[in-house]
């Protein structure tokens, strides 16, 4: 009987690794897809001039940042470490993998928490006009699974924030439309499939991007908008590019502010082969 029971425990561990497979391979099937749609030109390089329409802080930011006369990005690849949590919870750890295409604006975010001593996957997709995000114990049973136009309009404030803070060599595209504020701030609206979002940017005298604050985003607890931030309070130098190296992400509720997300980057690349 104890061996019919350890068989049968195997075979249970056995089918729940396979299906969090699968779950992770459907990620890395859209990113296949996702790279293929978003090449890199070999020799296009993002020059002074592309930067001659951008507002004064955003030009020194590219400057700071040090991404003029280097290739422009056409996809990235993340890797994170962090904390997150929902309201009235306690923090939990995660490792996410990420990977973003900028001709054709996709997002795909692949996490994995730590709850209650359980891996616990999630996947954000933005591709294709559509926006997903699940969380599924074990790979399987679902905790989370939400999609819809709330969502799209939500998720396209997020990538524009990864573009921001991580591909800042993206902001010279035309389908962003900048106003400056003063010497220090720029406000922008963001275009993509239709959906408009808008953003305030702030700097320092250093020409850091020091924080990104957005009204469009939508809290997924309850589906409800919500100003959104991200303070950044440390850079590094990856491969020859001043990124963030930690930030924080903020929701601005009624009864205060809210800190739901700490993320320290581990890597980065840009314009990654297909594979």
């Amino acid at each position: 009987m104890l061996r019919l029971m350890l068989i049968l425990v195997l075979l249970v561990i056995i089918v729940v690794g396979l299906i969090f497979i699968h779950f992770e391979q459907e990620f890395h099937r859209d990113v296949h897809l996702a790279l293929q749609q978003n090449k890199a030109q070999t020799g296009d390089l993002l020059l002074e001039k592309d930067l001659e329409h951008l507002p004064p802080p955003v030009q020194r930011y590219l400057r700071f940042v040090g991404v003029v006369n280097q290739p422009k990005v056409k996809n990235i690849r993340i890797v994170f470490k962090g904390q997150m949590r929902d309201k009235g919870k306690d923090w939990f750890p995660f490792t996410s993998e990420q990977y973003n295409g900028f001709e054709k604006y996709t997002r795909l975010f692949f996490m994995k928490g730590k709850m209650f001593g359980l891996t616990v996957p999630g996947y954000h997709a933005y591709q294709n006009k559509n926006a997903s995000m699940r969380i599924k114990l074990f790979g399987l049973f679902p905790i989370v699974s939400v999609q819809g136009n709330e969502l799209f309009k939500a998720e396209t404030v997020t990538i524009f924030n990864d573009m921001c803070l991580l591909a800042p060599a993206t902001l010279i595209d035309s389908r962003i439309r900048w106003e400056t504020i003063d010497d220090t701030t720029a406000r922008a609206s963001f275009t993509n499939e239709g959906v408009s979002i808008q953003a305030t940017l702030y700097f320092n005298a250093r020409g850091q991007l020091v924080n990104f604050v957005s009204d469009d985003r939508y809290a997924v607890s309850d589906m409800k908008r919500y100003r959104f931030s991200t303070p950044i309070t440390d850079y590094k130098n990856f491969n020859g590019i001043n990124v963030i190296s930690f930030g924080e992400a903020v929701w601005h509720y009624p009864d205060g502010e809210f800190v739901y997300g700490k993320f320290e980057l581990q890597e980065i690349v840009y314009n990654v082969e297909p594979f």
